[in-house]
Parts: structure tokens; C-alpha cells; sequence
């Protein structure tokens, strides 16, 4: 027994509010990674679900490629917390954002 589509779409929906609701009350870099993450999976979630809906593969790509960027997003986020975490002890967005020049 399949749930109905309306189901994952709910659960996407959800999922992405969460991610969008983390990167806008936290202040952790690392946090706010972590929720743009749920928001692209969220995304993913919803691609996959019309792809099988429609019964066409073009979301399932778009999921994909979606998954890719996130990849290489979270291998230049982490290198550029890192970089920062070494010259200053503490990593917050308020203090980051001040590092103009």
C-alpha cells in the first residue's frame, strides 16, 4: 500500500519550513548549513514526488543535480568555516559579516 502523493508533498513542505525556520533563528554557521540542507532535501522530496506522480524521470535528474550542488555547497562552506575558525576562536554569522575588505 502506496500513501498518496499529497502525503510526501505535506512531509516536503514541513521539512522545508523547519530548514527555512533554522536558517533564520540560528546563528551557528554550522546550523544554518545543516538547514539549507533540509531545505534542498525537502526540495528533492518534492521533485521525486512529481517525477513518480507524472511518471517522468526529469524529476529524479533535477534531484540529482540538486544533490550535487549540495555536495560541492557543503565542501566550500565547511572550508570557509574552517579558514575562519582558524584565524578567530569564536564562528558567528553577526561577527563574519563584519569581516568586510
Amino acid at each position: 500500500m502506496v500513501a498518496p502523493l499529497s502525503y510526501y508533498l505535506i512531509l516536503s513542505a514541513v521539512l522545508f519550513t523547519i530548514g527555512a525556520l533554522g536558517v533564520l533563528v540560528r546563528k551557528n554557521p554550522l546550523v544554518m548549513f545543516m538547514s539549507i540542507e533540509l531545505m534542498l532535501n525537502a526540495g528533492n522530496l518534492a521533485f521525486v514526488t512529481y517525477a513518480y506522480g507524472f511518471g517522468a524521470v526529469g524529476g529524479q535528474v533535477i534531484a540529482f543535480f540538486v544533490m550535487t550542488m549540495a555536495a560541492a555547497e557543503v565542501v566550500v562552506g565547511l572550508a570557509i568555516i574552517s579558514s575562519i575558525f582558524r584565524i578567530r576562536a569564536n564562528v558567528d554569522v553577526d561577527e563574519v559579516s563584519t569581516l568586510k575588505g
